[in-house]
Order: C-alpha cells, then structure tokens, then sequence
C-alpha cells in the first residue's frame, strides 16, 4: 500500500507533466501567431512567398490596372525571384476611393493607389500641384513636377506610409450636358469636382458636387450632375462621353494627383534588397509607363468615344480664358494662406511648384 510520500509524488509528477504540456501548446500558439504576423506584414523568411494586397477604385479593364498596375506588380514578382506577389483589387472591392490611404497606413491593404484630393484638408500641402493658373502641357510635365517637388519638400503628410510614386492626369477639360462658352453659362451649374477643383469651380460661380470619378456617370445620367471636369480619358475610361455632349478646353483649372503608396510596417519589414528591387522597378514604371499614362488615355478618347459619340469642343476666347484665370487667382492666394497658417512658407512652396512645372514644361513639349 502506498504511503502519502508516495501518492504526493505520483502527483506532483503529473502536474509537471500537465505543466510542460501546457507549456508546450502556448509556445506553439505563440509560434504560430509570429509566423501570421510575419506574412501579413510582409516580413519574409528564405522561400517564403510574400503576398500583398494592392487597393485602387479603377475598374479591371481602366488602362490604369491593365497597362501599370499589372504590368509593374509581375516584373516586380519577376525581379524579386518570386518572393514577391502583389494581388490587385480593383474597383473599389477592398477599399473605397476615399478611404485607401487610411486603408494603407492601417493595414487593411499593403498598397493603395488613389487620388489626394479624396480626402481634401488631409494633404495640404500636396495641393499646390493642383492649383488653377499652373500650365502643365501635359500628363508627363505635371507628373514629374510633383513627384520632384513632393521629394524635395517632404511633406509631414505623406510620412505614415511609404510613397511610391505619384502620378498626375495632367491638364483637364470641362465636360457638360449643356454648352458652355462663357462663366455667364457655367453660373450655378452642377459640376462633378474633388479637392481644389471644387473650390476652383464655386470661385467661377459653378455648383461643384463632390464625388469620386466610379460615381459621375451614374450622377451625370440621372441629371444629379450636369458636367464634370476632369482628363479627356473620362469620357473613354468611365464612357462619361455617353453622358455628356461638349467639351469646353480649360487646361489652366485642372491637375490631380493619384498616389502609389505601401503601408510603412510592411516596407520596413522587407530586405533592404528587396526593397532595393522595388525601388528600381517602380521607378522604371514611373519613368516609361506612369507619368505619360493619361497623354496615352487622352489620345485614345479623342480618337475614340469622342469621336464616336459626336462630341463638340469648343474653345474659349482669349478674352473669356483671362477672364477665368483671374476668377482663379483668390485660390491661389487662400492656399498660401493656409500654408502660412500651419506654419509653412506658402509662397516659398508655391514657387517650388511653378519653377518645377516651367523646368519640366520645357522638357516634355
């Protein structure tokens, strides 16, 4: 018969034995927690497959996921030895226009591409390359001034993820149900716009309605809108040319910037190496696809659903365009405003710009 020495023994035996494996199943748990953790940052061990996933609001077939977003995410993958894979969500299936850069500095998405001037008051500063009254001869000339000028001025902005590259559209154009030919005509008129565009159209006497471009055809077929003003590839890309019928030339009211963007945890996380690879590879894209993207656009609406669907343009008179550039002025003059409020030099970022835009003019004629 055992005595109590004995049977306290067997029993303190067993609880280590239960102890250890208790031990031994949290390690495991906590093992396992790091190994998700790890590819959901990106952080990447030897083999290991790093999956990304990439929000932007064009749809599949826009020449922005077909001709860049594709394109540079499979090089991308092919450069970096298949460690790499980034998975595209276009349309709007993972994150809304407006909330992709949150998306990106949460965690939501890895990558995310879109517009600044969704969320306007967000990015300040980045807003003087869509000042009315700056001339960009085109999508490549705009592009490269603010990509340029956000490096050398550094925006706080910017800096809770990692920047990519930015984008712009270059100059745009007023599209409208109803003929405009004078501010006479645009007065009180419903114009689709987002950001500075907005405020440059209330300070012509239009009715600007924010909304993102995936919301104007429906808003311009019901009548909810009765122009946009945006790019020409609208009118082809998001078929707006079905819904309007005149283009009025206003290349000194537009520019928007579209940002490529990684969550900052995410980028930190990889290699060196590899972000080397990325680096280089999204700067070949930005260079030969990026910056030139919406001349390509615009070029291929005018010979196509322009054409097609019969549009008119019309041109201001030299008297009417002066007249509308000077309307733009206060813009101009509320931005600098407003930089010197958060005490930033306005005008010193103000003239950033325009110097950069009359550097890149002359080299993209």
């Amino acid at each position: 018969m055992e005595n109590d020495f004995g049977k306290k023994g067997k029993l303190s035996a067993g609880r280590v034995i239960l102890a250890g494996l208790v031990m031994m199943l949290v390690l495991a748990m906590v093992s396992g927690c790091a190994r998700d953790r790890a590819v959901s940052t990106g952080a990447e061990k030897p083999g290991q497959q790093i999956e990304l996933k990439l929000a932007h609001f064009w749809p599949a077939s826009h020449p922005a996921e077909t001709d860049l977003v594709q394109p540079w995410a499979a090089e991308i993958e092919k450069a970096a030895g298949g460690q790499v894979r980034i998975t595209s969500y276009p349309g709007e299936t993972l994150l809304k226009a407006a909330d992709i850069y949150g998306g990106v500095k949460d965690g939501i998405a890895d990558i995310g591409i879109s517009c600044f001037s969704y969320t306007r008051g967000n990015f300040p500063v980045s807003e003087v390359f869509e000042l009315p009254g700056i001339t960009y001869n085109n999508s490549k000339a705009a592009s490269m001034t603010a990509w340029e000028g956000i490096k050398q001025l550094a925006p706080a902005e910017v800096q809770d993820t990692h920047l990519l590259m930015v984008i712009t559209t270059g100059p745009g154009d007023l599209y409208t149900k109803k003929p405009v030919k004078s501010l006479q005509d645009l007065q009180g008129m419903e114009i689709r716009a987002t950001g500075l565009s907005a405020a440059t159209l209330q300070a012509l006497g239009a009715a600007p309605v924010a909304m993102p471009q995936s919301d104007a055809y429906e808003a311009l077929s019901k009548g909810v809108v009765k122009g946009n003003l945006g790019p020409l590839e609208v009118l082809q890309g998001w078929k707006q040319a079905e819904v309007t019928s005149y283009i009025t030339k206003t290349p000194f009211l537009y520019n928007t910037l579209f940002f490529v963007t990684i969550n900052k945890e995410v980028w930190n996380s990889l290699d060196p190496q590899l972000q080397q690879t990325i680096d280089e590879v999204t700067r070949e894209y930005f260079e030969q696809v990026g910056i030139g993207l919406w001349d390509k656009q615009n070029e291929t609406a005018l010979n196509g659903d322009i054409k097609t669907n019969a549009m008119e343009i019309i041109s201001l008179t030299p008297e009417e365009t002066d007249e509308w550039i000077k309307r733009t002025e206060p813009v101009q003059q509320d931005f600098v405003r407003r930089m010197d409020k958060l005490g930033l030099n306005g005008q010193e970022i103000l003239d950033t710009a325009k110097e950069l835009a009359q550097k890149y003019n002359q080299e993209f004629k």
